[in-house]
């Protein structure tokens, strides 16, 4: 991974033609803001980000099915969950 600041980002033409991803840092506070993922790394990193985002979607399902499974209201009933 290459570390680059905002400033490198005005010398576009060699910043786009890396092969890595690039971490871009602001330079006078040394702060992470993001990084650039090139199209060299497109599609193992679309892999990654839906990985990612169905590991989410599974978190948030077994949280709902605990909620579901600890509440006393019976079946076809309607029930605001305060108590």
């Amino acid at each position: 991974m290459i570390e680059v600041t905002l400033a490198d980002l005005r010398n576009s033409s060699t910043f786009f033609k890396t092969n890595q991803v690039v971490h871009i840092v602001n330079g006078r506070k040394r702060e992470g803001m993001g990084y650039f993922v090139p199209n060299v790394l497109k599609e193992k990193f679309e892999i990654f980000l839906e990985a990612l985002e169905r590991e989410e979607k599974r978190k948030l399902l077994k949280r709902v099915a605990d909620a579901s499974a600890k509440d006393i209201v019976g079946d076809g009933a309607v029930d605001d969950g305060i108590k």
